[in-house]
């Protein structure tokens, strides 16, 4: 299954989850360095949370994060994600 987005260049999804605290402490690392993201709830996005299973051997483990060039990070630092940006840049 391919999920479907729309990125271009430095733009990237997080999937995440309102509870999650991984995802909460990465969204505001995130935020404290100035990079934007769209993030997309899995429990509010079906097709998103088998994205998710696919890409994480069948586990619906967040953050994951969808980058323009179709790469994915689970539960990446806030580092490694600056990095993965300036790779796309």
């Amino acid at each position: 299954m391919t999920y479907s987005v729309e990125l271009t260049g430095q733009e990237f999804v997080m999937f995440s989850t309102e509870w999650c605290g991984y995802c909460k402490r990465l969204k505001s690392q995130l935020g404290e360095i100035g990079i934007t993201f769209r993030e997309i709830n899995v429990e509010e996005e079906p097709d998103s949370a088998e994205f998710v299973e696919q890409v994480n051997g069948g586990n619906r483990v967040v953050p994951t994060l969808l980058f323009s060039d179709g790469t994915a990070l689970t539960n990446p630092s806030a580092i490694a994600v600056k990095e993965k940006l300036a790779s796309l840049a």
